[in-house]
């Protein structure tokens, strides 16, 4: 057996210097926000413009199968979007919910309207949190916590 491979390739180990968060979002601009906090928090970002696109990096694109295991072991956060065009933040919450070698990575669902109802349907389909836009550094810095410290 080798000592360090396989600790490098656990996705739950060797992320507490810089997690990796897969940022979705169809607003340039809230994209390039949430990425510049993120970066100042110390995490490795990549962006996607929609839904159908993270799933593509994640591995559940139509096309894409063969990257599963090489994104889906590099990503240990996915903050959403909820109103976007083609697919919500919903949506794409529920279908990494519903996939075997997905749902164990949280997913942060962000809104600027603060609707109730929106904010508990995202919760119980599994949403590790709910964040109304625009974030601030502070919320970036509570999330980083909740994913250091409270992975289940």
């Amino acid at each position: 057996m080798d000592g360090g491979s396989m600790e490098d390739a656990m996705v739950g180990g060797g992320y507490t210097d810089e997690p990796h968060v897969l940022a979705v979002d169809d607003n340039l601009i809230d994209r390039k926000l949430v990425e510049r906090l993120l970066k100042n928090s110390s995490c490795k970002v990549t962006t996607a413009e929609n839904g159908l696109r993270a799933l593509e990096y994640l591995g559940l694109g139509d096309e894409k199968r063969t990257s599963l295991e090489d994104n889906v072991s590099k990503v240990n956060l996915i903050i959403t979007d909820y109103c976007m065009p083609g697919m919500t933040g919903y949506e794409l919450l529920k279908k990494i919910k519903e996939s075997s070698s997905l749902k164990e990575i949280p997913v942060v669902i962000m809104s600027s309207e603060n609707i109730p109802t929106r904010i508990n349907k995202c919760l119980e389909e599994g949403a590790q949190m709910f964040m109304l836009k625009p974030l601030k550094q502070s919320d970036v810095a509570k999330l980083r916590c909740n994913l250091m410290n409270c992975r289940s």
